[in-house]
């Protein structure tokens, strides 16, 4: 005999409407996790490693900016490629309706390097380095993404 367990909960993906605007829970979890970074890049912002590298909070600011582009772009590039690319080159027109859902973990994940690595070569600062300040502020982010799941 089987214990009851909930395997699969199902519960509403939206957290919040008002009229014919949803605000779903993914959505609400990706506010989280660039607000996770912000809050813990700030408190590394004291650490003589950011300062040797030169980050300052303009610098963490643009760093979030380059990240939310890289993890939406890349995230949508890697879903349509990577899931549904017989459909997307059927309905060009649809690849910009993300509010549809689709987007892929390895896809944002290979948009934030790529963006990390655009920030690292703007700045005159190592990739690496670069990688190695933000390291520590990754895991909030990605454990916020699993829960909006």
């Amino acid at each position: 005999m089987t214990p009851d367990v909930l395997i699969h909960p199902q519960f509403d993906p939206i957290a919040l409407a008002i009229g014919p605007l949803a605000v779903r829970w993914y959505g609400l979890m990706y506010l989280v996790a660039f607000a996770a970074v912000l809050v813990l890049g700030r408190l590394r912002l004291a650490t003589p490693a950011a300062r040797a590298i030169g980050m300052d909070a303009k610098a963490l600011d643009d760093l979030l900016l380059y990240g939310v582009f890289g993890v939406l772009l890349g995230g949508r590039l890697g879903y349509i490629v990577f899931y549904k690319p017989d459909y997307y080159l059927a309905h060009p027109t649809e690849i910009i309706a993300i509010w549809q859902g689709g987007l892929a973990f390895h896809g944002g994940m290979l948009g934030v390097i790529l963006a990390v690595a655009l920030f690292a070569w703007r700045r005159g600062i190592p990739f690496l380095a670069v990688g190695d300040f933000l390291a520590p502020l990754v895991p909030l982010g990605l454990a916020a993404g699993r829960l909006g799941n």
